[in-house]
């Protein structure tokens, strides 16, 4: 097999390489790539797929749930095929991209009907005979069909609520987490001294986004005023969580006030590919000194590439959760700018207890060390932009991130 040259319709290509034998067995990874198949939600799921693919697994792309899925023009909720076609569409086109048109399953929500590469009986033989099933952000439910699955891992990418959940005893995230063998999560700092959430019943075992760097280079020149940049959703609601008396909110606005005013002092122009924003926010955003763009523009997945490629680097906040936690979370896209060797200046979540920051990666609490970092970073780029594709190759390789999972697991 290789990587076809079909990303999107202008069929730019990512890479031909040859796959090994698929002589591990058969993986499985659920996620929520139908359901909303935009830029970096996309990526996330190559980042894992390509990897264990070239470790020598017949890895399948599964989604097999019941929610429904985003409409493309709305991005509002549906369970109408007609609906979801340009979905599954994209769907299929992510798989072929990466040389896996053959090996993704469909499920429409509330139906047994299956589409893809497999037919509903050949899905129950799929997870008869996986030796592992990767659940990307637990997106999959996991009834008593995904339960013959040997080896169900579960994979968060947003830590502290599910802990949380446990240490309250709440008996929701007690079922779901106890229906898998591994668990597995983006907060990489669990465990080290100044992390605030509780660890309990569960082993945890911590793991970084992966990234596959080849994917990433580049040899066109920056411009000369190229920004700053981050791609975000403004407000969430839901996943708020209680503990010890405070509350910490699972939403990114409250965190990017506190840095609202930068642009007037910013060494560096900033800019914010944004969604989840009303009109209003969007003007009192911009009236700050912000350029914006509209997230929306960028949801094909070689868009969302040309996007942090054209950057300077990154700058962003996190959500609250994360940030008071100190959980050490650090996001898949921020490893996406590691890698095009463009700097990220990220707000601190405790990651620098276990990983190195100050080259490459900085870290910012407040608005006057996120200034002096912007403008350590404009006076020193290329070396921040070396140490930038240094942390990638030792901690974020895709290959090695995912690696050291299927190591950890035991899978022969």
């Amino acid at each position: 097999m290789y990587i076809s040259s079909a990303i999107t319709s202008r069929r730019r290509a990512l890479v031909a390489k040859t796959y090994p034998s698929a002589r591990r067995g058969t993986v499985i990874l659920w996620g929520q790539l139908a359901a909303l198949p935009v830029g970096g939600l996309v990526w996330q799921v190559w980042h894992y797929l390509v990897p264990l693919r070239r470790l020598g697994f017949d890895v399948w792309y599964v989604e097999d749930s019941d929610r429904a899925l985003y409409e493309l023009e709305t991005f509002g909720p549906t369970l109408d095929p007609e609906a979801y076609r340009a979905n599954i569409e994209r769907l299929a086109q992510a798989m072929t991209t990466v040389g896996l048109g053959d090996r993704w399953a469909f499920r429409e929500p509330t139906t047994e009907t299956v589409i893809g590469a497999t037919d509903a009986s050949g899905l129950d033989r799929l997870y008869a005979e996986a030796v592992c099933a990767f659940n990307l952000c637990g997106a999959q439910e996991i009834g008593e069909r995904q339960r013959a699955v040997a080896n169900r891992v579960y994979l968060e990418t947003d830590p502290v609520r599910m802990q949380i959940g446990v240490a309250q005893g709440s008996a929701d995230a007690i079922e779901t987490l106890d229906r898998y063998d591994w668990h597995f999560t983006y907060g990489r700092a669990f465990g080290a001294p100044g992390c605030r959430v509780p660890l309990m019943r569960y082993d945890w075992n911590l793991t970084v986004p992966p990234v596959c760097p080849e994917f990433w280079r580049s040899t066109e020149p920056l411009a000369a005023d190229a920004p700053l940049t981050t791609v975000c959703n403004w407000k969430h609601s839901g996943n708020d969580v209680t503990w010890q008396g405070e509350t910490w909110r699972w939403t990114k606005d409250r965190e990017f006030n506190r840095v609202l005013d930068l642009p007037g002092r910013s060494a560096l122009p900033l800019e914010i590919c944004l969604g989840g924003a009303s009109e209003d926010e969007r003007a009192g955003i911009a009236a700050r000194g912000w350029t914006l763009k509209r997230a929306g523009d960028y949801t094909e997945p070689d868009d969302y590439r040309r996007y942090i490629m054209a950057s300077r680097g990154e700058f962003s906040a996190a959500k609250e959760q994360v940030v008071v936690s100190r959980s050490g979370w650090i996001s898949d896209r921020t490893v996406c700018y590691l890698a095009a060797g463009r700097p990220a200046i990220v707000q601190d979540t405790g990651i620098g207890a276990v990983l190195p920051v100050g080259e490459g990666l900085v870290t910012f609490r407040t608005a006057e060390e996120a200034l002096v970092a912007i403008e350590d970073v404009a006076a020193n780029y290329e070396l921040h932009a070396q140490a930038a594709r240094a942390l990638v190759d030792r901690y974020f390789d895709a290959d090695r991130v995912v690696g050291d999972m299927v190591a950890a697991i035991g899978l022969a």
